[in-house]
Formats: structure tokens, sequence, C-alpha cells
């Protein structure tokens, strides 16, 4: 059965992605929230907090990635997300970019969402990240 959550929040967050690029957010947001009912993963999490940010809604682009990085703290895109949703409020903290990137041992996928989720699940090799800053 886990398997089967696994694949089916993985399909589910396939579909997410294709609507997020083609501006339906609405849709977007409810496919990855139903990949996230099947399997919380950070890069579901951050993936939404993304479709908010095209939304508009900043404040639940930051508490998206506030929960990936609770679930996988080693996971740096959320840590970056929050950096440049702040700048776009115009409340950029340089002490934020420091911390953020300052244990090499972070994981920053370097392609877009829909490669990294694949790398995650076995269906490509792209775990490496672009390091830190």
């Amino acid at each position: 059965m886990l398997i089967d959550n696994h694949q089916a929040a993985w399909d589910l967050l396939k579909e997410a992605y294709q609507y997020q690029m083609g501006g339906e957010y609405d849709m977007a947001v409810e496919l990855y929230k139903r990949s996230l009912d099947l399997h919380p993963t950070a890069e579901a999490y951050t993936f939404l907090g993304w479709t908010y940010h095209f939304q508009g809604k900043l404040d639940d682009a930051i508490e998206e990635c506030k929960k990936a990085i609770q679930i996988d703290p080693e996971f740096g895109n959320p840590y970056n997300d929050i950096g440049s949703y702040l700048i776009e409020r115009a409340q950029y903290d340089p002490s934020l970019a420091r911390t953020s990137f300052a244990d090499p041992a972070l994981r920053v996928l370097p392609l877009s969402p829909l490669q990294s989720w694949a790398c995650l699940y076995g269906e490509g090799d792209v775990r490496q990240g672009a390091g830190p800053l």
C-alpha cells in the first residue's frame, strides 16, 4: 500500500506540475494537496508554495516552505524560496542567505521540480545539488 501511495502521489504531482506550468493554479493547488494527503514530502510542499507564489499568496507560499523544512531540513530549495519571497515583499534579511546554505550537506535540487521529484523515486539520477552559495 505504501508503494501504491508513493506512486499515486507521484502521478498527482506530475499532473499538478503540468497544470501549474499551464497557468491553471487552482487545479494545481488541488492536485498538490491530494498528493500531500497520500504521501507528504518536502518537495511537494515546496512546489505547492511555488504555486501559491504564482497566485500572489506569498504568506501561504512561505508557510508551505516552512512545512517542507519541517519534513526535511536538509532540503535546500524551500530556504531559497522563502528568501525569494521575502525579497519580493521587500523584507529580505541577508542573514537568511548565509544561514540557509551554511551547511554544505543541504540538498538542493538543481533541475525543474518534476525532474527533481523523479530523482527521489528512482526515475532519474539528478542528485547532485548546486552546493553552498
